[in-house]
């Protein structure tokens, strides 16, 4: 998958008022917040910043380029009004180049386990895995493939390959899927 870009410009106005004409014209107002705690006001095109963060998850690297300086950074949160279906308000945070991001994800499972053809049922253990790495080695998904496992398997949080850089800070013996047999 490409790098998803969002251009971004400084903002000096605030409150409700600058914020309902940013909002009229097409742009929300935003947040950048760096390693050090310091916040940035910005402003981004709705429809850039919503083609975007429609199509990522939570601990997708983006390239935010703030008044032509690119910088990886992540959307860390969204205020969102359902009843008209807009972004009101985002937060973005960029980390340093070497710190690490402590993340919850979700444990996807790819293919039909052998055990469930044969008769068995798969059992969701564990549904997320605590991981840890720096911005650029975090993985937007966590895929493991199940097709191999019969009757009596069992997938645990060791088993996933994460790559070298990734520590995951679940427990390892942690189960995340068996597969039971059929009664």
């Amino acid at each position: 998958m490409s790098k998803q870009t969002i251009n971004a410009k400084v903002r000096t106005t605030t409150g409700k008022t600058a914020a309902k004409k940013l909002r009229e014209v097409g742009s929300i107002p935003a947040v950048m917040y760096n390693d050090k705690g310091e916040a940035t006001m910005l402003e981004v095109n709705a429809v850039e910043f919503n083609k975007v963060w429609r199509s990522i998850t939570a601990t997708t690297s983006i390239d935010l380029n703030v008044d032509g300086k690119a910088m990886a950074a992540l959307i860390k949160d969204v205020e969102y009004n359902i009843r008209n279906d807009s972004v009101l308000h985002a937060d973005f945070f960029v980390p340093a180049a070497n710190e690490k991001i402590t993340a919850k994800m979700k444990v996807q499972l790819s293919g039909t386990p052998a055990g469930v053809l044969k008769g068995g049922f798969m059992v969701r253990r564990l549904p997320e895995v605590t991981v840890q790495a720096c911005l650029a080695d975090l993985p937007e998904r966590v895929v493991h493939d199940v097709s191999a496992m019969n009757i009596g398997d069992a997938l645990k949080v060791k088993d996933l390959s994460l790559g070298k850089n990734v520590a995951v800070l679940s427990d390892p013996e942690a189960l995340l899927v068996t597969i039971a047999p059929g009664r």
